[in-house]
């Protein structure tokens, strides 16, 4: 077993005995605080998709997060509502069913990712960059002014959404619930990077001209990514807003897009658990730090700066050592 494969291992058990060991020790706050730390984890793991792999620095991946807590709360609120969702050629019957929800947010997010994405990715470098943010920005203006369904103010879910066989009100049990779809987008992203086509994501990165050479399509290859990255980042999002039972235009704002990609950065961009542990340590630095000071973002950057400066493979890469290519 590699030293990597070992911190892997270390950090999934770590995240998965937190939970239990704070119900042992009469502290559920914390069984919270894990469900949050799997569910960023998730989002980051799709952002590494695009990013780790891709070299895709987006900053719009809180549009695909936005749009995911939405789609939730959109079904939720028609559920309670008892009216169906008119959209136009059909009509879709609110629901708090998990599976319908996650269907329709990964649906929400997947066609978000390829809408962006068929533009954004005709641009590369700081173009890309700009580009994202932008439609980012235009998602999160247009929920603002979107009284239908809260506008500014957000939208409250009355009823947190149920799984066959799950009694998800328990916070344990929707901790599993999120923890087994961590670990499905974990196995996603495996077996994308171990694949032809990760390979030939790669090789764009790092030579798109060379890749178009032999004959394949970089903008295929990049824009299937960003579409499959967009999906696993809604699905985190409809997560998210269920376990806030709230979700809100902040959601799909620029400053969620930049958290996920300091949690990229700071766990290791491109490692399989890089994603997981730097939503861990984010966490950690939110709940510790901003317990002690309003201005707790000026240390997280602190250590931002030190993993940029010190640790370029994030918290991963200094456990771990530099990525090898087998």
């Amino acid at each position: 077993m590699s030293r990597e494969t070992a911190i892997n291992v270390t950090l999934a058990l770590i995240l998965l005995a937190m939970p239990f060991l704070a119900l042992q020790l009469g502290k559920p706050f914390y069984v919270t605080l894990a469900t949050r730390m799997a569910i960023l984890g998730l989002a980051a793991v799709g952002l590494n998709l695009a990013l780790g792999l891709g070299g895709l620095v987006s900053f719009g991946h809180a549009a695909f997060f936005g749009a995911g807590g939405y789609a939730a709360g959109i079904l939720a609120s028609h559920a309670f509502a008892g009216q169906p969702l008119n959209l136009g050629l059909f009509t879709l019957p609110g629901t708090n069913q998990m599976l319908v929800v996650w269907s329709v947010a990964v649906l929400a997010g997947g066609l978000l990712a390829a809408a962006i994405g068929v533009i954004s990715l005709r641009t590369s470098g700081v173009y890309f960059i700009m580009i994202t943010l932008a439609f980012a920005q235009m998602t999160y203006y247009f929920a603002i002014s979107w009284p239908a369904y809260g506008g500014e103010d957000g939208l409250s879910i009355t009823i947190r959404n149920v799984a066959p066989g799950i009694n998800t009100l328990i916070p344990i049990n929707y901790f599993l619930v999120c923890y087994a779809l961590l670990l499905t987008a974990l196995l996603i992203f495996a077996l994308i990077r171990g694949s032809r086509f990760g390979a030939a994501l790669q090789a764009s990165r790092q030579n798109e001209l060379r890749v178009a050479s032999i004959g394949i399509a970089p903008f295929r290859i990049r824009l299937v990514a960003f579409i499959i990255s967009g999906m696993i980042t809604a699905l985190s999002g409809a997560l998210y807003a269920d376990l806030n039972r709230f979700v809100s235009p902040s959601m799909l704002s620029w400053h969620m897009s930049g958290e996920l990609i300091i949690i990229v950065v700071l766990g290791g961009v491109g490692r399989l658990w890089g994603p997981v542990a730097g939503a861990m340590l984010f966490v950690v630095f939110e709940f510790v730090l901003g317990g002690l000071t309003e201005r707790w973002q000026f240390f997280l950057g602190l250590a931002l700066l030190a993993v940029v400066l010190f640790a370029r493979g994030g918290l991963i890469g200094f456990l771990a050592g530099r990525m090898r290519h087998g």
